[in-house]
């Protein structure tokens, strides 16, 4: 028996799906404890659900995806819009040296992905979605690849695998980021060390970047998102080329970027983070659900154990390189163990997981042992904006390897 959803209706069961994870996540301490998010948990309950009608009663539901890409789109459309390029300035050197180290990793971890894949006769791409797509990368970052592989190199169960891998990382790395970090604290003997008022709140907006949401600011905002979509339409598809091409949601995020700042440096029109960031978070929320929601469990089966080999290497690697090259580097350029210690913490979080995990394991590390202000300034910037764009190129980077074939 086969049944297929329209548009709306899908709609209607991706916001219903997105109400069963907020109750899910109100009810079980677990989930709240570790931020699963809200479409992951509704969405997986959801596809668990479906996968039962289909495996017992033969029952097999078709949704009706014509909404996924563009709020896709709009969601890597609100990171650009986010990013304020005054903020960069303001972690100088520090910013620039973390986001070496994370570049390197991400390096790191798709050649563990990939090479774990083609020694256990996996697909290339698995490697890869088992790698920073997935971990670094967080489940929007995941299921765009996934959704590309799939419809172009016909990779099967990719947006399965992308779930499966994401939602592994974010557990993981809000387990391991604060133990990792307490750890370094106790063998170094670090304590916080005193502030100047004027680093106390490193990265604070202005109240007029923080105004309450009208009607006229979210049309505006969903004006300015709307362009980042279609401009990153159009400039993914005429820069395509046989050797390097930046997906369309890299372009939308470029364009984003710009935009912002546009408008912050002429004075034309001060963006207004709140609606940005509702606008955001709608979209990347309906978005995830409509993903999960059309999972097919069943072809994930197969792929469990090697999957769960690659996962774990992962986090060996995540765990080992978070303690001896982003701890020593962050030390020296920080001049202090206790901040990079708290940096620790976050790139355990986004390095497995996403930038909400970073923010939680620095919380509960600070919660205890005291205040580390660069850590919220550094790892957040990184986290949340400069992340995307340097995975997006390290991704392309190896896509373009013979390998691949492309």
């Amino acid at each position: 028996m086969h049944f297929d959803i329209d548009v709306m209706s899908t709609l209607l069961i991706a916001t219903g799906v997105l109400l069963i994870g907020r109750l899910a996540i109100a009810r079980i301490d677990l989930l709240r404890r570790y931020n699963i998010p809200e479409p992951v948990i509704g969405g997986l309950v959801a596809a668990i659900v479906i996968t039962a009608l289909k495996v017992t009663a033969g029952v097999e539901i078709a949704f009706d995806m014509a909404l996924q890409t563009p709020l896709m789109l709009a969601f890597f459309a609100s990171i650009g819009l986010g990013a304020d390029l005054r903020m960069l300035a303001l972690g100088g050197r520090a910013i620039v040296a973390f986001l070496v180290v994370v570049a390197v990793m991400l390096v790191l971890q798709n050649a563990i992905g990939v090479a774990a894949a083609i020694g256990m006769d996996l697909h290339p791409l698995t490697g890869l979605l088992a790698g920073s797509i997935t971990m670094s990368g967080g489940h929007g970052t995941g299921a765009a690849y996934a959704s590309r592989f799939g419809s172009v190199d016909n990779l099967q169960g990719a947006m399965e695998l992308a779930m499966a891998c994401a939602t592994f990382g974010l557990v993981l790395g809000g387990l391991i980021g604060g133990p990792i970090a307490q750890r370094l604290i106790a063998n170094h003997g670090l304590t916080p060390e005193a502030k100047t008022a004027a680093a106390s709140v490193p990265g604070e907006l202005g109240g007029d970047e923080r105004r309450t949401i009208t009607p006229e600011s979210f049309v505006e905002t969903l004006f300015l998102m709307v362009v980042c979509v279609l401009a990153g339409i159009y400039l993914a598809d005429i820069t395509m080329n046989p050797y390097f091409t930046l997906p369309s949601f890299v372009w939308t995020l470029f364009t984003g970027v710009v935009v912002r700042n546009t408008l912050t440096l002429t004075g034309f029109r001060r963006m207004d983070s709140a609606a940005v960031d509702l606008l955001g978070t709608v979209s990347l929320s309906l978005f995830l659900a409509m993903a999960l929601i059309a999972l097919r469990l069943w072809e994930l089966v197969a792929l469990a154990l090697p999957i769960l080999a690659i996962l774990l290497a992962q986090l060996a690697l995540v765990a080992a390189y978070t303690t001896f090259v982003t701890f020593t580097v962050m030390r020296k350029v920080l001049g202090s163990g206790y901040d990079a210690a708290a940096v620790v913490a976050g790139h355990c979080g986004f390095g497995l997981g996403a930038t909400p995990t970073a923010v939680a394991n620095m919380q509960a590390v600070t919660a205890r042992y005291g205040p580390s202000p660069q850590a919220f300034l550094i790892v957040p910037l990184t986290g949340a904006f400069l992340i995307d764009i340097t995975n997006a190129l390290v991704i392309q980077g190896f896509l373009a390897l013979p390998l691949f074939g492309f």
